[in-house]
């Protein structure tokens, strides 16, 4: 689970120890290896790398656990940082997905009826391999059905165990069928591929790409896959972030330069924004994507792009991080037109701290928020979420049909556009609600820089 846990966190290892930078007063001292001494240490990391260092506490109190004193020093507005114990795996956030490999939403239908649809599961996960389908309906966990009342409880009772039962079934004319158990594992989900099709319509032709997450080193795979829509000859792109909780801000940035007419090496990307230490940081789109030493250059990456005037982005409250600077960093070269629901507004990036004395001798790994980020138009500041211009619920009909499908709910709103020709129409929806969702991505949504050997941010 830990491994799989960090192919969402791009770590970047700290060269230095962080020396304590108040100079106002002499700093306290602790005897080395007590709480105290760990959590100066915490401190110090922090008023050097956090993006609210101004706000931090002046005198925090040294003698709490060390996560409850991380705790104390982060600002009101901060959702995403987090600190681990690597030698403790209790310590890591858990998920539903990381753990098993699916996701669901617990929805309240008009008819009154409340119903737990599993909306994604990953491949080669261990849900996957049980026999688990987006689309299914959940019934029961380990026995126990499913309410709006009981959804959150059993979600976090199922993040204790090591393996859970589910009684699933297909939903047919507003009803379950053909329900059956599948007992799900604990385990490790492998990477997920691209998914890519080509829907073509009266002669136009749409390349379609899901992408589940921004690792490292999808490059060469970004650029296959474009290869492809190029000699399909499409006309109009759809990318499928809607589950993306993001990854490495050097794969968006290939996956962004494979999409606009007209840009070169130097064609601004991105600009960082720190804190008094950390300043502003400005990187092109060939800056930002030599930062991933995996990465294929900018300008072998441009031999297959599409040179398209608009692109369509189907999104949902998980779409996150790199996902959504995907978003905000085209708008300056493309028109975005994004179909789903609001993302979940993670305007912001950072790196790992970590303690790289050897011997080391704090085990805890620090994941602050350190930059808020803005595309080359210097827009930025959507830590509420993108909102889109298409609003459509992916659960107005069910079943949910798989991902890919032109008649799936995002897919075929984002398509209906692509042939309508005519302006696009914010549109709302109220039929169904969404009570509970498994997946809260909050400290799994890391937009993850990379530093280059010998180099600090």
């Amino acid at each position: 689970m830990m491994n799989n846990f960090f192919k969402l966190q791009f770590i970047v290892i700290l060269t230095l120890i962080i020396s304590c930078t108040n100079n106002d007063e002499a700093p306290p001292v602790f005897p080395e290896g007590s709480t105290e001494s760990v959590n100066l240490w915490v401190q110090d990391s922090m008023k050097r790398y956090y993006y609210w260092a101004d706000q931090m506490p002046a005198k925090p109190d040294y003698r709490l656990p060390t996560k409850d004193f991380f705790k104390s020093l982060l600002s009101s507005q901060d959702r995403f940082s987090f600190i681990v114990n690597t030698e403790d795996p209790a310590s890591y956030p858990r998920s539903i997905r990381n753990m098993y490999g699916f996701d669901y939403t617990v929805l309240q239908l008009t008819s009154g009826k409340v119903v737990t649809v599993v909306k994604l599961v990953l491949k080669n996960s261990p849900a996957f391999n049980a026999g688990l389908e987006r689309g299914m309906i959940i019934t029961k966990v380990n026995g126990k059905e499913i309410t709006a009342a009981n959804a959150e409880e059993i979600t976090s009772s199922m993040k204790d165990q090591n393996v859970i039962g589910l009684t699933v079934g297909r939903w047919e004319d507003g009803t379950v069928a053909d329900e059956k158990y599948l007992t799900v594992y604990y385990g490790y989900s492998f990477e997920q591929p691209l998914l890519a099709k080509v829907f073509q319509k009266n002669g136009k032709k749409t390349g379609y790409l899901y992408i589940y997450d921004f690792p490292d080193g999808m490059t060469a795979a970004l650029y296959q896959k474009f290869a492809d829509f190029k000699a399909a000859g499409i006309q109009d792109l759809i990318l499928d972030l809607r589950y993306n909780y993001g990854g490495s801000v050097s794969s968006a940035a290939a996956l962004c330069s494979l999409i606009p007419a007209g840009l070169s090496g130097s064609s601004p990307f991105i600009l960082f924004k720190g804190n008094k230490n950390g300043g502003e940081v400005k990187r092109t789109f060939a800056q930002q994507i030599a930062y991933d030493p995996k990465a294929i250059d900018f300008n072998t990456l441009r031999i297959n792009a599409l040179g398209l005037g608009k692109v369509y982005i189907l999104t949902s409250n998980s779409t996150a991080s790199a996902a959504e600077i995907v978003i905000n960093n085209l708008k300056p070269y493309v028109q975005v037109i994004q179909a789903g629901d609001t993302t979940l507004g993670k305007d912001m990036a950072g790196f790992t701290v970590e303690d790289k004395r050897k011997p080391r001798k704090i085990s805890w790994q620090i994941h602050p928020v350190i930059y808020k980020v803005f595309n080359a138009s210097g827009e930025g500041g959507y830590s509420n979420g993108i909102q889109p211009q298409i609003t459509v619920n992916e659960y107005e009909v069910l079943p949910l049909l798989p991902l890919g499908d032109s008649e799936e709910t995002l897919i075929s709103s984002a398509l209906s556009h692509v042939y309508s020709k005519g302006a696009v129409h914010k549109t709302e929806y109220e039929k169904i609600k969404n009570l509970f969702q498994s997946d809260v991505p909050f400290a799994e949504a890391g937009n993850r820089l990379r530093t280059p050997a010998g180099r600090q941010q």
